[in-house]
């Protein structure tokens, strides 16, 4: 794969940027390098020192954009409308295709203060970048729409959180993702009633992400199936975001921006990830309310330019979308063939996993049937077979019985010798974090990064 550039956003006459300077580290230490999307991008022949000059020091990558630029949105927080948002900490460094010809951004986060920043300092601390670097490649070995965490490279400053003890290591991070064009950044345009940019937006978005789409209700529709997609797989993973507000919502359906996020220990869809979410919005069971509510706001700006009715008729037909995704998720996940109505599988899925109590029993389940029946020796003699009993669990296996193996072949990987799957509890960031902070001590984490691309490799989602 070639190195491609396409600053598109930056060549093409939308107004939804401001040029701004990344801040001047008085370290750059890399801590991190994603060599496989590297390649994906044609990147990954860059040697260490040129890596931290473009992802450290931000100078441009040939014939990419002159320099970083800001994005500016808006969004709903909690279901309150700020009209202050936009890159405050952040920016777009480039654009470039992979192997794919997929349009694909290289955004920042912790990269030094914009417009934006509303009085914060524009950076990154170092656990931040390692809980992003950390999720990403655990959502992407579950078979989540991700953002990648692409570079992480510790920066020598010392910084003061309320939520963390201070002072704390730093850091910036650079993400690769499919678009950073967010449902924040119609809302901005929608507010500001910038009606033709909206329209040349929803003509950007249909040429660089949906060519098959020919109007703005035609887009939405699009995002809105996309977005169900996301919903289930997060769903599927046992996954809880944590800040699902509209400006952490993207267009083409692509988990990112990881602050307090949790993996579920066991099933419970009242777990709230956030410990500012007083009143549970954002809890796991709520996601795909709070997601429809998110496509609300997407519809309503576009109903300045569109006809209602098509837009009307796509939200509501949210809710069918999510639960057809959920079902194709959960086949996925347990490596089944798919049959036209998943339904059943779900409800005796998710009704035997609200039995279950013991951390990791929520991706335990998952690992232990994963290839349904083929696997029932394997998870009868596993460290859960005791909780593989009972009426409800019986239905569950009822349903297993219908279903053919998709991929018996996966089933032979050595990772399934092992009795328990790959998880990413709190308490194993927390563990990683303080090998890092207490010793500077990086072999916890690199240990976990590859645990988790064996477990990938193995799941082959």
């Amino acid at each position: 794969m070639s190195y491609r550039p396409a600053p598109r956003l930056e060549q093409s006459p939308l107004a939804l940027h401001d040029p701004v300077a990344a801040a001047n580290f008085p370290q750059t230490i890399l801590r991190y390098r994603n060599q496989r999307a590297s390649q994906s991008v044609g990147l990954e022949t860059l040697s260490d020192a040129k890596w931290i000059t473009h992802f450290g020091r931000f100078q441009p990558l040939p014939d990419n954009q002159p320099v970083p630029l800001a994005l500016r949105y808006h969004g709903h927080q909690f279901r309150h409308y700020n009209p202050d948002l936009g890159d405050g900490r952040g920016f777009l460094f480039a654009q470039l295709l992979d192997d794919h010809d997929r349009l694909l951004d290289l955004g920042t986060k912790g990269s030094g203060t914009t417009p934006y920043s509303r009085g914060g300092d524009g950076r990154l601390t170092l656990k931040g970048g390692v809980r992003e670097v950390l999720a990403t490649a655990m959502l992407e070995a579950l078979g989540v729409p991700t953002s990648k965490s692409f570079s992480l490279i510790e920066t020598g400053e010392q910084l003061v959180r309320g939520d963390e003890p201070s002072p704390t290591r730093s850091s910036v991070l650079v993400r690769l993702s499919h678009s950073h064009v967010r449902f924040g950044t119609f809302e901005r345009l929608a507010y500001r009633n910038e009606i033709e940019t909206l329209r040349d937006l929803v003509a950007f978005v249909q040429a660089n992400y949906y060519p098959e789409c020919s109007d703005a209700a035609t887009l939405f529709d699009a995002v809105v199936t996309q977005t169900a997609r996301l919903t289930a797989s997060w769903m599927a993973a046992g996954f809880v975001h944590g800040v699902l507000n509209t400006d952490n919502m993207n267009i083409t359906g692509e988990s990112f921006d990881y602050g307090p996020y949790r993996f579920l220990p066991y099933y419970d869809p009242n777990f709230t990830a956030a410990y500012f979410d007083h009143s549970g919005l954002y809890a796991y069971g709520r996601q795909p309310d709070a997601v429809l509510w998110n496509l609300g706001q997407l519809g309503r700006c576009l109903t300045l330019i569109s006809e209602l009715e098509p837009l009307i008729a796509s939200f509501n037909d949210f809710n069918r979308r999510y639960e057809q995704e959920l079902g194709l998720a959960i086949c996925r996940r347990l490596n089944l063939t798919p049959q036209p109505d998943n339904a059943l599988l779900a409800t005796a899925l998710y009704d035997f996993l609200a039995t279950l109590r013991s951390d990791g029993s929520f991706e335990g389940l998952f690992y232990d049937w994963f290839g349904g029946i083929l696997s029932e020796m394997r998870a009868l003699s596993g460290p859960r077979a005791a909780s593989y009993t009972g009426e409800v669990f019986t239905a569950f296996h009822d349903m297993l019985k219908t279903y053919d193996t998709a991929a018996p072949e996966k089933l032979d990987h050595p990772r399934f010798k092992q009795a328990d799957p790959e998880t990413l509890l709190i308490d194993e960031i927390e563990a990683i974090w303080a090998q890092i902070a207490l010793e500077d001590d990086w072999a916890p984490f690199e240990a976990k990064l590859a645990a988790i691309e064996e477990y990938r490799q193995s799941l082959a989602l």
